[in-house]
């Protein structure tokens, strides 16, 4: 039995195509338990930072492309059929460019981080700002008096606060670092989007191909008689 190369490479970039899908469903579960979460030393850095990032559009997106995926099935059991086709196409483009809107209000971010972080600084509470100042010994945001530092084991004093740096380059430096490795990693789930829909677009050529064929064969068959 002769194995169908076009389709095989089909159905391996249809499973790409769910891992990004799966990726975007996990870290979105995983952003919004941490955003929901009691800040600590640990994770306080990350919920702030994680509130700069749309997690829900994220979830709904990873719906969107477990809907689409589901057109495989009748795709493949459909061999001679382009409908499918077209209709699991036109879906990928609407994810794809989804997800790409994603990553670029991510990577936009990481333009503003200072300005953006400022705002969010200001809109935490003098406990979660506390634990941002021990976790990057730090005082105050862009210094220990602009915003006032709060009082805590690492300032305990406005002498030694004065001599620590702000919270603005430790904190800029964490969330750059963190949200380059985000938006990195939808755009990687972006590519996925593309090899399907060049699949996609292969397995339509084919398949318009081999009923040209058909009809060709047809017409052959119907002169002979």
């Amino acid at each position: 039995m002769k194995v169908d190369t076009v389709l095989l490479s089909y159905a391996g970039a249809n499973f790409l195509y769910m891992a990004g899908g799966i990726m975007l469903l996990v870290g979105s579960l995983l952003f919004s338990q941490t955003i929901n979460s009691t800040p600590t030393l640990d994770s306080a850095p990350a919920i702030v930072l994680l509130e700069m990032v749309p997690e829900k559009v994220a979830l709904v997106n990873a719906i969107f492309v477990f809907a689409t995926f589901v057109l495989v099935l009748p795709t493949m059991i459909l061999r001679t059929s382009r409908i499918w086709l077209k209709l699991q196409g036109w879906m990928v483009i609407v994810s794809g460019l989804f997800t790409l809107v994603i990553g670029l209000i991510i990577w936009i971010e990481t333009l503003r981080t200072r300005a953006t972080l400022n705002t969010s600084w200001g809109k935490q509470t003098p406990e979660v700002q506390s634990l941002l100042q021990q976790r990057f010994d730090c005082c105050g945001y862009y210094n220990s008096t602009s915003p006032p530092f709060v009082t805590d084991a690492t300032c305990s004093t406005p002498l030694i606060a004065a001599e620590k740096q702000g919270c603005v380059g430790p904190f800029s430096s964490f969330v750059n670092s963190t949200l380059d490795a985000i938006f990195t990693g939808i755009f990687g789930i972006v590519a996925f989007d593309m090899i399907l829909l060049i699949s996609v677009a292969v397995v339509s050529k084919d398949r318009k191909e081999k009923e040209r064929y058909r009809l060709i064969d047809a017409k052959i068959g119907v002169g002979a008689i």
